[in-house]
């Protein structure tokens, strides 16, 4: 491509407001951040328990930094596997209630490297429609026949599978709490269909580690289903505030992902900061159970808040709260008035959402405050009638 078409590329994505730029903040994430020289009340971070900026979090990745250096210098199979690695898929495990953990450089790795190793070319994938892009995307690498069902609904679902042909290996993929519209999969369905078709069920629990569940340990204890469900993966970038992700499932799955995953085999190592960080972040969900009982409290006085005033919410039950909008010019305009106001939340358009369901994905976290929250919650009001959606 040339120049022109580059250029020309950008102005359609203008005209069409879906053209994305980057904004830097000024501080560490949290409830109020520095953004163009001023504070502003940040409700657009995964960071949901506030540990990305806890203490011993902190500290964690500055001995590890100090002990280790900053890179790890290799890939985990040539000579950049350290302690805070295997201290980390230690801990894992044993959080996850699992034989053993692998962890990869994000998320996106992960889906990438591990679904292709699930199924190839023969197989039948069938995953939920509202499914991350790094799922989606694992799906195509695997070369296996992809179908969708709608979004949560396990009658569709079962159509698929009853169409198939004779005993076809078939994996099913669900996000289990979804990241665009905070709703949980309905696993107990799905685990009963999988082991009803003989398929496998993988499960992407990036936003459910560290905040579902009695103990935090995912949407997967929430539902009771730590012994029905073998292998699943999450992320450590969110409620764990570091970087990473992680597979859990059988010392024998996790040897076979690290002789054949990709993603994992071609990738240099974690920085062992990073792994620190996220091995206190572990230990202090487990011991700071408030932390999550804080999160839902903030979160139902903000959902409740977003309701009394008249605003268009997805069916979330989780701390992500997205106000549907549907024309991603207006959700542009929600998103510049918010930010006027002193609010941080960025328009969400497609191709991260279907078209016609643009939105403003509010997240709120453990360590904001209720002050916080009014104030944002009065900003959201005049910015909301400043664009014709109140």
């Amino acid at each position: 491509m040339s120049t022109d078409q580059f250029r020309a590329a950008l102005q359609q994505l203008t005209d069409q407001s879906l053209r994305r730029s980057l904004s830097a903040l000024d501080s560490a994430t949290g409830p109020v951040v520095n953004y163009a020289g001023r504070p502003v009340i940040l409700l657009s971070s995964n960071d949901y328990l506030g540990l990305a900026t806890h203490p011993q979090v902190i500290q964690a990745a500055i001995e590890a930094t100090a002990r280790y250096g900053t890179g790890s210098g290799a890939s985990r199979l040539v000579s950049g596997t350290l302690p805070p690695h295997t201290s980390l898929e230690t801990a894992l495990a044993k959080f996850k209630g699992t034989d053993a953990s692998l962890v990869f450089g994000a998320g996106y790795l992960a889906n990438v490297g591990v679904i292709p190793n699930l199924i190839g070319r023969g197989g039948l994938i069938i995953a939920d429609r509202l499914c991350h892009a790094s799922l989606i995307d694992g799906c195509r690498l695997s070369q296996a026949d992809f179908r969708v069902f709608r979004h949560g609904d396990c009658a569709h679902l079962e159509v698929l599978l009853r169409r198939r042909a004779g005993h076809r290996r078939t994996l099913i993929i669900t996000e289990g709490l979804f990241s665009m519209d905070g709703d949980v999969a309905p696993l107990t369905d799905l685990v009963g269909l999988a082991e009803r078709y003989e398929a496998m069920l993988y499960v992407d629990d990036a936003h459910g580690t560290g905040i579902m569940g009695a103990n935090g340990r995912g949407t997967i204890e929430q539902f009771g289903l730590e012994g029905r469900i073998p292998f699943h993966m999450g992320t450590l970038s969110k409620a764990l505030g570091s970087y990473g992700a992680y597979v859990v499932g059988s010392n024998d799955f996790v040897q076979y992902l690290l002789n054949l995953a990709r993603s994992f085999i071609f990738t240099t190592a974690l920085p062992p900061a990073m792994a620190a960080a996220a091995s206190a972040a572990i230990t202090i969900v487990e011991r700071e159970p408030e932390r999550r009982a804080q999160l839902w409290a903030n979160r139902q006085y903000l959902f409740d808040g977003l309701q009394n005033q008249g605003f268009c919410l997805t069916p979330t039950v989780s701390p992500i709260l997205p106000v549907l909008i549907g024309d991603a010019a207006k959700a542009s305009a929600f998103a510049d008035r918010l930010l006027a106001h002193g609010v941080y939340a960025s328009a969400i358009r497609p191709p991260t959402v279907p078209d016609g369901t643009s939105r403003i994905r509010f997240t709120v976290t453990a360590v904001h405050t209720t002050g916080q929250l009014e104030q944002a919650l009065q900003a959201m009001t005049r910015a909301g009638r400043e664009v014709g959606l109140l």
